[in-house]
């Protein structure tokens, strides 16, 4: 075959390779995904850090493709700062968490930008508190190994976002000169299905 004809039959096999490439689907591992925040108090006097405990989240991703999607719900009312009646105040405070109308956060979002066969942000929405607003969350590491010890394929990431709670209608503190960003640090480990 000359050069030319191989160069052609080459791209025309990774293109139909790509186009023929299905989704996989991987479900995270319950133990893992503990989303942290951090957030201002007293007006930059310290900070309150915690996480939620309770998280399901679902991931399909094509990685030839460069295509994905992320599903996220966080039960709110497994909030953990460490100080049980702290944890108690957030979860029922209605410019706070106020878990028994809104028991659950959602994050929805598309994979994006992937290097080397990996993505590094996640392009989506959030609701938090009764509000949908866009948010991007950055992914600092992403890998993916087969895990002899579990007979498993699983896929992690580490990921970082930031945002303002005072839009989402949560303004505990506004008056009291608390300022109103939100850190979040998300870890994932998420089962490849078969």
């Amino acid at each position: 075959m000359r050069p030319r004809k191989l160069v052609l039959a080459l791209a025309l096999l990774a293109l139909s390779s790509a186009a023929f490439a299905k989704p996989v689907t991987y479900v995270c591992d319950p133990a893992h995904p503990h989303p942290s925040f951090a957030a201002d108090h007293m007006g930059g006097l310290s900070v309150w850090r915690g996480m939620f405990t309770r998280t399901r989240c679902t991931i399909v991703m094509n990685r030839q493709a460069r295509t994905g999607t992320v599903h996220v719900t966080v039960d709110t009312a497994s909030d953990d700062f460490g100080n049980a009646q702290l944890d108690k105040d957030a979860r029922n405070m209605p410019a706070l968490l106020d878990s028994a109308r809104y028991p659950t956060a959602t994050y929805v979002g598309r994979l994006a930008d992937f290097v080397h066969g990996s993505p590094t942000r996640v392009i989506g929405r959030f609701t938090l508190h009764g509000v949908t607003r866009p948010l991007t969350l950055t992914i600092r590491h992403f890998e993916c190994k087969e895990i002899p010890a579990f007979h498993q394929y699983r896929c992690g990431a580490d990921a970082i976002s930031e945002f303002d709670r005072a839009k989402y209608g949560m303004t505990f503190g506004k008056a009291f000169g608390f300022q109103m960003w939100v850190r979040l640090k998300i870890q994932v480990e998420a089962v490849r299905q078969k």
